[in-house]
């Protein structure tokens, strides 16, 4: 079950947790509430939920795996996190050729070779 009050621009914790409980209680198997950052936040909700599992959209929360873990959380995810890093490495690149001409951000890339191992 997940609460996106945060992401919607109602950072209403109470009502977070509210629903949070509410979805737990009729027999959802994780919680989300994506949005949510602070340690104060995340740990509302894990302690709402509790024992239910956890998960965090940790991109938005800056805490390490060892720490969210630490705070409860059972399961993360990246979001569009990791769509967003590979996009600013693509407009760095082409500012570059558009604005001087040159190509050198292109050699920030992963080597193609790499990819292919990674790839098979």
């Amino acid at each position: 079950g997940r609460c996106e009050a945060f992401l919607w621009g109602k950072p209403d914790l109470k009502l977070v947790t509210d629903r949070l409980a509410a979805y737990a209680e009729a027999g959802a198997d994780c919680l989300y509430a994506p949005g949510i950052k602070t340690v104060e936040e995340i740990t509302a909700v894990v302690n709402a939920v509790a024992p239910k599992p956890v998960n965090l959209l940790i991109g938005a929360s800056g805490l390490s795996l060892s720490q969210a873990a630490e705070l409860g959380v059972r399961r993360i995810s990246v979001g569009g996190s990791l769509a967003r890093v590979a996009w600013a490495g693509f407009v760095r690149a082409a500012k570059e050729m558009a604005e001087q001409g040159t190509f050198t951000e292109l050699a920030n890339g992963y080597p193609g070779g790499e990819l292919n191992k990674l790839f098979g």
